[in-house]
């Protein structure tokens, strides 16, 4: 009797499907954990850890185009290590360089894994959508008092969600509300409804949590993806579907404003936070003053003065993002993190408005990148989970354009 023999490549197929999709739904459960940090360690953390880990053992491929984002953390971490040579109690110290260094590793994996397999972008933003959903309600509720114990959704009468700060969870919430635009302004309109429910919902959120770099961020990067589409759209048909779309999103998000604003504890908050520079901003030793005060002193201190050092001379950190550079990981690492903002904003924009399958994300991560760039010279982004999320999907994109030029260049002939 004869046997008819499969090939190896063909016996393995299913089982390779099979754990590529494990992959996957791994990846989505660690970016739907990233909107739940009310403890630290966080399950975020716990995770991520342990994913990088085992893929990093089972292979994890770091090409060409994704090594230099790798190079620049990795000299950006030596630089907080070698600020703590000058602290003289490290404390927390190395714990917040160990941090620092799972995040850094946290953006080259994503990056690393969507260069792999671009169809994960998708998921990345959905699962980011449903975090943002959760803990936006969970700080609608807080707010309001809904239930017994909503109160731990909130901080100094703000909405907080499931986060330790509302001025991390506000900026939290943009990217998914830009993704959700984004699906409004080009999918048909039968799915129009869930689009803008799910907006209103993250819109609310992100306004009750009277964060100012958030509601400016938030309205910075609706603006520049209805541009942005704008100029990459060329037919006139598609232009004024994405502007009657936006300005019905505007006109609703304006009613449900005037709407929340007729309850006087939002009112009387919101008042508050409209003022554009507070007590805490420009008074003696405010923010401002410290940002002065704190540079003059980091050009005498080329390693810092250590991580969480600045709060022990000054009334508050540094709440700006390059100082924050300078003082925690001293020249070297301030010299890397504007390396990699100015390498990222260059490429990203050479990238904008090409058509790829992956344009959409660059477009999202790349106005919010922007956007984050811009609020660090008024709020410290140096933790943010999200933030490193956002660096790891563009460096994945940039990998795709990449490997889709090499694709296309003409094959070299030898003699």
């Amino acid at each position: 009797m004869s046997t008819v023999s499969i090939p190896t490549g063909l016996a393995l197929r299913p089982q390779l499907a099979t754990v590529g999709l494990i992959a996957s739904f791994l990846v989505t459960f660690g970016v739907f954990l990233s909107g739940f940090v009310i403890s630290e360690p966080a399950p975020y953390e716990l995770f991520m850890v342990a994913l990088i880990g085992v893929w990093a053992i089972l292979g994890l491929r770091i090409s060409r185009s994704v090594a230099p984002l790798l190079a620049l953390y990795v000299t950006f971490n030596v630089g907080g290590m070698l600020s703590l040579t000058v602290m003289e109690d490290m404390a927390g110290g190395p714990m917040y360089v160990a941090v620092s260094l799972f995040l850094a590793l946290s953006a080259v994996f994503f990056a690393a894994i969507i260069e792999e397999k671009p169809q994960r972008l998708g998921l990345i933003f959905r699962a980011w959508v449903a975090s943002a959903l959760i803990t936006a309600t969970l700080g609608i509720l807080g707010y309001f008092n809904a239930f017994p114990g909503s109160e731990v959704f909130t901080l100094y009468d703000r909405a907080k969600g499931a986060f330790q700060d509302p001025n991390v969870f506000g900026p939290f919430l943009v990217a998914p509300a830009l993704y959700l635009m984004h699906g409004l302004l080009t999918k048909s309109l039968a799915q129009a409804p869930l689009n803008l429910a799910g907006l209103l919902v993250i819109a609310l959120g992100l306004f009750l949590s009277f964060s100012r770099a958030a509601w400016a961020l938030f309205l910075f990067s609706a603006v520049a993806m209805v541009f942005v589409m704008l100029l990459k759209e060329r037919t006139g048909a598609f232009r004024l579907k994405i502007l009657a779309l936006s300005i019905a999103a505007v006109g609703l998000m304006v009613m449900a404003l005037v709407i929340a604003l007729q309850i006087p504890q939002v009112a009387e908050l919101f008042s508050s936070r409209t003022q554009l520079v507070q007590d805490y901003d420009g008074g003696h030793l405010g923010r401002f003053d410290r940002h002065r005060l704190g540079f003059l002193m980091s050009m005498e201190t080329p390693l810092g003065i250590g991580p969480m050092v600045f709060s022990t001379i000054f009334p508050e950190d540094e709440h700006n993002i390059w100082l924050k550079s300078l003082t925690s990981y001293g020249w070297l690492g301030f010299l890397c993190y504007l390396t990699l903002v100015v390498w990222t904003l260059w490429v990203g924009f050479r990238n904008l408005l090409l058509n790829r399958p992956w344009q959409p994300f660059l477009m999202i991560a790349y106005i919010a990148f922007v956007g984050h760039t811009a609020i660090g010279f008024v709020i410290d982004t140096d933790h943010w989970r999200h933030f490193y999320l956002i660096v790891g999907i563009l460096w994945g994109c940039f990998a795709l354009e990449h490997r889709h030029q090499r694709r296309l260049a003409p094959p070299v002939r030898t003699r």
